[in-house]
């Protein structure tokens, strides 16, 4: 891989993520026009009700999420006085990377991971494990938060709250429309052969829908690793620091994180979930290979 710049790295894989984030919401207004042709003779009530649902669970996803995921991670919070190092190391990042100092949290597990959530950097948490405290060199750990503090100078942490939350909006949809199909739907018994199209096309929706958002999120989700890598790497000027991480990682033998689970998963650094075998595994992971990060690492 050639060498390149920092902010190259930050500019194709944000490019890259806009794309993926557009092409769900195109996907989810698809899901209500359909559903409101079908259904209800109207596509745009269909997809006025995708969008009052989108207001409705966004907010809701934003102001409690945080609170949320930190609480089933059993994370305890710490103050400056529990850990001076880890302390200043989090707030000498936040410096560099012109955010505030987010809130810093422990939880007690053995492996090596940390992650970042909240919906801004005025309202973000980093938080590690004890074993990533305990288990890395200096300029690892400092690499470890430095990914970290990138994804909440990227927003990241606002971007995989949102895809989140529309997950659950498509969720709720395919389910409403399986439900009103079987008992139902007044006008999807009218018309001739265009309507029979349109309903054996909001049946594939309906059934396909949840697996396709998990698809597009898990994508989203490997893009914004890099990303984070890439703007970790340029707040400490070392990239070899996380890459160095990474490998501790990688030659770990105890990865699992007991207190994840599917729906924090992709939080994490590195995949905290024992890894599935076989050919799915790279489309359903939600997180790049993590030798492909190394490598991108080095060659910086």
């Amino acid at each position: 891989m050639e060498k390149k710049d920092f902010y190259e790295h930050i500019f194709w894989n944000n490019l890259k993520t806009y794309i993926l984030i557009a092409g769900f919401c195109l996907f989810i207004i698809l899901l209500g026009w359909v559903f409101g042709a079908v259904f209800f003779g109207s596509p745009i009530f269909g997809m006025s009700l995708a969008f009052i649902f989108a207001v409705v669970f966004t907010a809701i996803g934003f102001m409690s999420g945080n609170r949320m995921i930190l609480s089933l991670s059993k994370a305890k919070e710490i103050k400056k006085k529990d850990d001076p190092f880890l302390w200043n190391t989090v707030e000498g990042l936040s410096l560099a990377a012109g955010i505030p100092m987010p809130k810093v949290y422990l939880i007690k597990e053995t492996s090596i991971n940390a992650f970042a959530t909240g919906r801004n950097p005025e309202n973000a948490a980093v938080t590690i494990t004890t074993g990533a405290r305990e288990r890395l060199k200096r300029q690892e750990l400092e690499g470890v938060l430095a990914h970290e503090i990138g994804h909440i100078l990227n927003y990241d942490i606002r971007y995989m709250m949102l895809v989140t939350i529309l997950i659950g909006i498509v969720a709720l949809l395919s389910d409403f429309m399986l439900h009103s199909f079987l008992w139902g739907g007044g006008r999807r018994r009218e018309g001739g052969g265009g309507q029979l199209i349109l309903i054996v096309i909001a049946i594939a929706l309906a059934i396909l829908a949840p697996f396709i958002a998990q698809l597009i999120r898990f994508a989203v989700s490997r893009k914004r690793e890099y990303l984070a890598d890439a703007t970790g790497a340029k707040l400490t000027r070392y990239p070899f620091g996380l890459a160095d991480a990474l490998e501790n990682i990688k030659n770990d033998h105890d990865k699992v994180v007991d207190t994840a689970n599917k729906a924090t998963a992709h939080l994490y650094i590195e995949n905290p979930l024992r890894n599935a075998k076989g050919w799915t595994n790279s489309l359903f992971a939600t997180h790049p290979p993590i030798d492909e990060r190394i490598k991108r690492l080095r060659a910086m």
